[in-house]
């Protein structure tokens, strides 16, 4: 009798509930001394350039909808990380998982067809699948409210809320943000989206989180860390002087776009993402001079950073059921107007090319092969060491042992080709899963060891491991990806 009533009350609770997730494991032996992945990031194609990775996501549907216009209303959660056990260095340690998403939708309720978000806000138009990117995306620091207008062709979303947590973290201050989207279906295989979001951080008197900005501070100073040092060389009666720091309100932003297409000829879709954005000032720093800390607020030398991002997604079946293949491509420029002297990620422009084609031998057994290019360029002079000995060769031949420069060269170019067997039990498609897969991977790049590793690059006399010189990288990888 309690048997079967707790039996039925387990069925009722967990009928209106719904779990799905995403994982995907491997291991990659690396005879090369390297990580396990066959280069540095995902501009060179996701395939083997991923670590491990899992999401889980609850769907509790607290009021059901129906077919009528009564309310309704579910909660969702998400877990994800990127560890799992013996596949890398964190062993699966829960401690790198996180709750990244809450919230709450409600349909239906003040006004008919919106459907109202309350908590993260997260919120995308699309993905570049063989990237693992979603260029056209807003709200995803932001936690607050948003509406969503939808019927069959058009689509408005309208939201705000506050991203201080997300952009500040433990120097958290109030992070306004308001944007939206709009998506529009004019045919049958046409979409045509835009939006956008700003943020405002204010700038409260006496609140040491607010954005402040240390006057008279030189640019090459705050990147050598050398600002505390050089105002006491040039004040060395005005020591207990240090400036105060100058109240400011700080600003950000983001726009996108996106067009998508398909359902004709060949052409299953194609995604066309693009987004620019003005990203937030860097919280402050600090320096030691002896023995006494001083805290450095850098408002005014890194407002001036932006990312433009452009990516375009074609998947097309060629012979169908037989042979399909998905092009992708990759632009990005990322500006810092305060910087026009020292090497940085956020000064640089890259390109990117993906083709990734598939043959089906089988409804379940496929034969997977991709190809990538890719070329990475400073603004700033040499980021790249293209050989273990070119620390003495940057520009003019002269050693930068200061540190504004890395290496011999500005530009980083890749190559990177994959190919093997994929065992998919849900049959033919690029993207269908889960997969199984026992895949090839082979990297030249003209950067020295181009991939995560832990060699010595130092050339000191005394250096008991030696230096290694190696352009080409292989990895053989089993791996399997699903959705749940």
């Amino acid at each position: 009798m309690i048997s079967a009533l707790l039996l039925s009350l387990s069925t009722a609770i967990a009928a209106p509930t719904e779990i799905g997730g995403y994982f995907r494991v491997m291991t990659r032996p690396d005879l090369q001394g390297g990580a396990g992945r066959l280069g540095y990031w995902n501009l060179y194609g996701r395939l083997l350039n991923e670590g491990p990775y899992a999401t889980l996501d609850f769907r509790f549907k607290l009021l059901e909808r129906t077919p009528s216009n009564a309310p309704w209303t579910s909660l969702y959660a998400r877990i994800e990380g990127g560890s799992i056990g013996n596949s890398d260095s964190q062993n699966g340690s829960l401690s790198q998982l996180r709750l990244s998403q809450t919230y709450v939708l409600a349909g239906n309720v003040l006004i008919k067809d919106v459907v109202w978000q309350l908590g993260t806000l997260d919120t995308y138009f699309g993905d570049l699948g063989l990237y693992d990117m979603r260029p056209a995306q807003i709200f995803f620091e932001t936690v607050g409210v948003s509406a969503r207008y939808q019927k069959q062709k058009f689509e408005i979303l309208v939201g705000a809320g506050d991203s201080g947590y997300a952009i500040k973290r433990d120097n958290y201050n109030t992070i306004l943000t308001a944007g939206g989207t709009v998506r529009y279906r004019p045919i049958n295989g046409l979409e045509i989206g835009f939006g956008g979001q700003y943020r405002y951080e204010p700038g409260v008197r006496g609140n040491q989180a607010a954005p402040y900005a240390t006057p008279n501070v030189d640019y090459e100073d705050y990147v050598r860390g050398e600002i505390v040092q050089n105002y006491m060389l040039e004040n060395p009666f005005e020591a207990i002087e240090w400036p105060d720091p100058e109240l400011r309100f700080a600003t950000s932003g983001k726009l996108i776009g996106y067009l998508g297409f398909g359902g004709f000829g060949p052409v299953i879709w194609n995604n066309f993402f693009i987004s620019y954005e003005s990203l937030h000032p860097k919280d402050p720093t600090s320096e030691s001079f002896q023995g006494q800390t001083y805290n450095i607020y850098t408002a005014d030398l890194t407002d001036e950073r932006t990312s433009l991002v452009i990516g375009n997604e074609l998947q097309l079946k060629i012979i169908p059921n037989r042979f399909d293949i998905a092009w992708a491509m990759l632009y990005g420029n990322s500006e810092d107007g305060d910087n026009d002297i020292v090497v940085s990620e956020e000064d640089r422009i890259f390109y990117s090319s993906v083709l990734r084609t598939q043959f089906y031998m089988t409804p379940h057994l496929h034969f997977l092969l991709e190809g990538s290019v890719a070329q990475e360029i400073s603004k700033n002079g040499n980021m790249f060491r293209e050989h273990a000995d070119s620390i003495f060769a940057n520009t003019n031949s002269v050693p930068d042992t200061r540190g504004l420069e890395y290496g011999d060269t500005d530009t980083r170019s890749t190559i990177q080709g994959k190919g093997g067997l994929v065992l998919n039990p849900m049959g033919t498609g690029i993207f269908n899963r889960p997969s199984l897969r026992l895949l090839y991977g082979i990297q030249y790049s003209n950067q020295n060891n181009a991939f995560g590793n832990r060699f010595v690059e130092n050339l000191d006399q005394y250096n008991q491991f030696g230096n290694v010189e190696q352009h080409v990288h292989q990895l053989i990888a089993l791996e399997t990806e699903a959705w749940f």
